[in-house]
């Protein structure tokens, strides 16, 4: 898939996860069920796992591939090592 077209599509999943965030703020502030808000902090989690994982993908396919060609192959596996811990946890 283009680059180009993965970044927008990633921009697109992350414009929905930001109407969720406010929709559960929303449902907060009025006193909803907690275990409604619960369950939709549980979705966005998912939905922002998923968007990570097709950042990685994407990564894995273009950026890494790049910097190979460019002799810069290592620095960018130790980038990505770093970038990984930190978004697993």
């Amino acid at each position: 898939m283009e680059h180009q077209h993965v970044n927008q599509q990633i921009v697109n999943r992350l414009s929905r996860l930001e109407g969720h965030v406010r929709s559960i703020k929303e449902m907060v502030a009025s006193g909803r069920d907690c275990a409604e808000v619960l369950v939709q902090m549980a979705a966005v989690r998912s939905a922002l796992d998923r968007a990570g994982y097709a950042i990685l993908e994407d990564h894995l396919e273009h950026c890494i591939g790049e910097a190979v060609d460019e002799g810069k192959g290592q620095q960018a596996v130790e980038d990505l090592k770093k970038a990984l811990k930190r978004f697993i946890g």
